[in-house]
Parts: structure tokens; C-alpha cells; sequence
């Protein structure tokens, strides 16, 4: 090639941005047993969450603000723009042909794909509106998901389902507020990535987010601090002298703010709601996941959340999850 010149190429840096869509493939080519199923799985994920976004954006213009008139299996009121959400990503899911069980917090059932042509080889549960109370005041929603592999794809069934959260293979959740922001895990670290609406693409803006040991600010609905038991109620006693209390009441922007800054959040079961309130398939568990893979911690009180295994699909449990340290700390009250 004679004296011909070739300047040294970099990568990773300056002007070199990471896509979402890049990032995914090269964790396959990470795993020399991927088959490339995973990564057209999260393609859908992207791609309803790009499209919930935008109509989050348009909502008040367009009229998907409101109530339905109906109530979801929750006996929530459904919102409109949640019945779209919900209908966006099943469909996604479906076409990519990589899903087998698909669990919505909308739906009463779980759905089973029975084209097997369509039919893959994950079960997807998601939240496709979390926070939607919010939806009309302008606070940041979010989608959260999270991802198992069926054992059998042929002959999918409940127990499929109902597993701990120690079988999750991957998790996540998407912001939409100010900005849309979608945090993944594919159960080797945690990775932040901004919605650039110019071009269309998750860019990476958060690399391999890690928690500390400590923070300083504690996230709990004081609301309900007369129906808590007595080792919460003593634990944000002695916290709240020391610790800033910050409390949006949607839960993806109260994780994400843990994530990014450390500290703990709360939502325990009480003598209100004595099985807990969030739904252990498609918000503890993803949540937990997450907060683990970036070195946290997350508990019921007396027990880890992911050791957790539901009784049915809409199970509900309490969690404290964050900082290792200050997660600790509200464990050593129930241990008193």
C-alpha cells in the first residue's frame, strides 16, 4: 500500500455518539450465545417508547387528556392516553415476534401469542403509563418494563410468570417530562440515554450508572405515616433530621432522581394497604433490578424485593430501595 497514510480512528469520544440501537448490539456481540433476539426486543421497547413520547408532547393539543369513562383492573380510572400507551407497545411487542407472554398493568389477564410465527421466546411485563394521576398537571410519567425468557415457548404457561425477580434478564423504564430519558439494563450495569428528538435516537448521556453508598434525601409519602408500622415510622423519624425530603408521587421520577443522586426511596406496605401498593411484576421488580445493577439495594424491610415471588400477576408489595447503606439502615429497624 506504499506510502499511502491512514489517520488513527476513535471511538467513544467527542463527536462519536453512542446510540441506544448501537449500544444493544454491541452488548450481543458481547455474548457469544446471543442470537440477536434481545436486541429486536428492545427495538420495539424503543420504538414505543419514541412514539409514547411524542404523543405525551401533543396530549393536551390533541385531546387524550381526560378520563375514558372506564376503569382498568386496578379500578384505577383509565386515562386516555394510557389506553394509547398500553395499545402502542403490545403491538410493538407482537410484531417483533420475539415476545411469548406479554403482562400489562391494563390488562386483566396475561396474553399469551398464540401465532406461533409471532410467537418468541420472552416474557415482557410492563407498565405502559406509570404515574398517570400525573398526566394532567404536567408532571414526568414514565413507561417501566421488564424482561424474563420462558422456558418452553411452545407450551408457555403461568408458572412462566409467577418467578422471582431473580430470573429477570433485563429491565427498564423511559421518562418523559422535560426531557425523555430511557434507563437499561441488561444485567451488566446500568446506561442512561436522552431522546435527541432531532434525529430520532436515544443517545447515550448517562454511562454505567453507579449509586452511593450514601445519599441525601429521602423519598416517602408522609401522607401515610399514621398507617405505617412502627419500624418505618421510627426510621423516618431519625431520617428526616438529617436528610432532605423529596417526594413527586410519580415513581419514575422518584427512582430516577435516586439513581442519579443517591438517598432511598419508600413506598411500604401499611394498615392501609397491607400487601403494599406497587405491583411486583412490572414495577418492583424492574426497579429493583435496576437499583442492584447500579449497586444499590432494595428491600420489602424484611426481605430482598427480588427474592419476591408473586401470587398472581397484579400481586402488590411494599419497597425501600437505593443507597446500600441507607436500604441497610431501614433494615437494621426491622432486625431491632
Amino acid at each position: 500500500m506504499g506510502n499511502t497514510k491512514f489517520e488513527e480512528i476513535t471511538t467513544g469520544r467527542g463527536e462519536d455518539l453512542v446510540t441506544l440501537t448501537r449500544w444493544v448490539i454491541a452488548q450481543q456481540q458481547h455474548a457469544p450465545e446471543a442470537t440477536g433476539d434481545l436486541t429486536l426486543l428492545l427495538t420495539a421497547i424503543q420504538f414505543g417508547c419514541k412514539f409514547v413520547a411524542s404523543k405525551v408532547k401533543q396530549a393536551g393539543l390533541i385531546n387524550l387528556l381526560g378520563l375514558t369513562g372506564a376503569a382498568n383492573v386496578q379500578g384505577e380510572d383509565v386515562k386516555k392516553l394510557d389506553v394509547l400507551a398500553n395499545d402502542i407497545f403490545r403491538n410493538a411487542l407482537i410484531a417483533s415476534g420475539k415476545a411469548c407472554i406479554l403482562v400489562s398493568e391494563e390488562d386483566e389477564n396475561a396474553m399469551v401469542i398464540q401465532d406461533k410465527n409471532l410467537r418468541g421466546k420472552y416474557i415482557v411485563t410492563f407498565d405502559p403509563l406509570d404515574g398517570s394521576s400525573n398526566i394532567d398537571c404536567g408532571v414526568s410519567i414514565g413507561t417501566i418494563f421488564g424482561i424474563f425468557k420462558v422456558d418452553d415457548s411452545d407450551n408457555p404457561n403461568e408458572k412462566d410468570v409467577l418467578r422471582s425477580g431473580r430470573h429477570l434478564i433485563s429491565a427498564g423504564y423511559c421518562m418523559y417530562g422535560s426531557y425523555c430519558e430511557m434507563i437499561l439494563s441488561v444485567g451488566n450495569g446500568v446506561n442512561g440515554f436522552t431522546l435527541d428528538p432531532a434525529i430520532g435516537e436515544f443517545i447515550m448521556t448517562h454511562p454505567n450508572i453507579k449509586l452511593p453508598s450514601r445519599g441525601k434525601i429521602y423519598s416517602v409519602n408522609e401522607g401515610n405515616y399514621k398507617y405505617f408500622d412502627e419500624p418505618c415510622k421510627k426510621y423516618v423519624d431519625q431520617v428526616k433530621q438529617k436528610y432532605s425530603a423529596r417526594y413527586v408521587g410519580s415513581m419514575v421520577s422518584d427512582i430516577h432522581r435516586t439513581l442519579l443522586y443517591g438517598g432511598i426511596f419508600g413506598y411500604p406496605a401499611d394498615a392501609k394497604s397491607k400487601r403494599g401498593k406497587l405491583r411486583i411484576l412490572y414495577e418492583v421488580f424492574p426497579m429493583a433490578f435496576l437499583i442492584e445493577q447500579a449497586g444499590g439495594k432494595a428491600t420489602t424491610g424484611t426481605q430482598n424485593a427480588l427474592d419476591l415471588v408473586p401470587e398472581h400477576i397484579h400481586d402488590r408489595s411494599g419497597i425501600w430501595l437505593g443507597s446500600k447503606e441507607d436500604v441497610e439502615e431501614l433494615e437494621s429497624y426491622y432486625k431491632q
